[in-house]
């Protein structure tokens, strides 16, 4: 249903995503790296999930948010070895090897124990898997959280994954997520100093609807759960959350709860307001200049001198580099992005809240 607030699982369930999901999927069959790049609330998730249901062989899927809460802000090898070797006996979504004992059984000549199990082992073990079962992919949804692996931000990880690129045939990586530029500094197929520099690579990117789109969505939503909604409302939806999936979801989802377009708005507002404020506040742990900026940017100061002398008003002094950084990075993280010399915020919804 595509009203259906949780992510999706089935190809039925996503809407005008099929360029999308062909080029997911041709990147898992042929290329041993796959970037699948968007900004928040665009979908990627469930396209990620509904790829790995009709790749022909076996996908694996990980959230890396999940794994640096389960490690507490940190995510050993220990974490990362367990998680899988959940999905393969059937405890964690998939349970591909459901019925096999892995701590019994010798498979492919590897015993798969968190504590004794190195991440190189697992690879040789997923190739191993390849042989019998069809091309492995390991997909890490947010995985820009992987730089909180091990002591040396993700470079054992990426030096595993580098091996596993040029030795492994049958095994290949999705990685997703929505601090874009963050994502490309942590894999770093252009950095010479990344394990995975030059290595060729698949990139999709999700973006959000056209208006035309957006609208089209809704329209397809509401008829699938018979409502009749009148065309002025679907344009003023579509006025207010842009084409980004996540938001259109959750206003058809509200109004067909509730019943009229005031109502679903007000819900859809509150859903974000409680979304974004946990953003924000995860955000302001790095800096709390970010927030700053944000706001300033929501109010109309959108040149980088306005930013500034907005910031220095309500914190003091900043430096010409140090802000210039703090903006670069809201780019990286998908927060804003600049056009002819301004600043914009991208979600809607985050400039409206953040007016306040």
């Amino acid at each position: 249903m595509l009203f259906d607030p949780r992510p999706k699982s089935r190809r039925e369930e996503i809407f005008d995503r099929e360029n999308e999901l062909s080029s997911m999927l041709k990147g898992m069959e042929e290329y041993p790296i796959t970037v699948l790049i968007g900004i928040r609330r665009v979908g990627k998730s469930s396209l990620l999930r509904v790829t790995l249901n009709e790749f022909d062989g076996l996908g694996l899927y990980l959230d890396a948010r999940r794994l640096y809460a389960s490690g507490g802000g940190m995510i050993s090898p220990a974490v990362l070895v367990d998680e899988i070797r959940k999905i393969l006996l059937g405890k964690g979504r998939f349970g591909f090897l459901s019925g096999i004992k892995l701590d019994s059984v010798n498979l492919a000549g590897i015993r798969l124990k968190p504590k004794e199990t190195t991440i190189i082992d697992v690879f040789e073990l997923l190739n191993g898997l390849g042989e019998k079962f069809g091309r492995v992919v390991l997909a890490f949804d947010e995985a820009q959280y992987l730089r909180f692996y091990g002591p040396r931000g993700g470079k054992d990880l990426l030096a595993g994954i580098a091996y596993a690129y040029d030795s492994l045939p049958n095994l290949g990586f999705v990685f997703t997520g929505s601090e874009v530029g963050l994502l490309h500094d942590f894999i770093g197929i252009d950095d010479y100093s990344s394990p995975l520099f030059g290595r060729v690579y698949e990139e999709v990117e999700v973006k959000p609807f056209s208006r035309e789109l957006s609208e089209a969505f809704l329209r397809a939503g509401f008829e699938e759960v018979e409502l009749k909604v009148p065309e002025g409302e679907i344009k003023r939806a579509v006025d207010e959350l842009d084409g980004i999936p996540g938001w259109l979801v959750e206003f058809g989802f509200n109004y067909w709860k509730g019943g009229s377009f005031e109502r679903a708005m007000e819900r859809t507002v509150e859903r974000a307001r409680a979304m974004i404020r946990e953003e924000l506040l995860e955000l302001e742990k790095r800096s709390p200049r970010y927030s700053l900026i944000l706001r300033a940017i929501a109010m109309g100061l959108s040149r980088w001198r306005e930013v500034k002398d907005y910031v220095e008003a309500k914190s003091g002094p900043v430096t010409n580099a140090r802000l210039s950084a703090l903006l670069k990075n809201l780019e990286k993280m998908g927060w804003v992005r600049k056009e002819n010399g301004e600043y914009r915020i991208i979600d809607p919804l985050v400039e409206k809240i953040l007016k306040g």
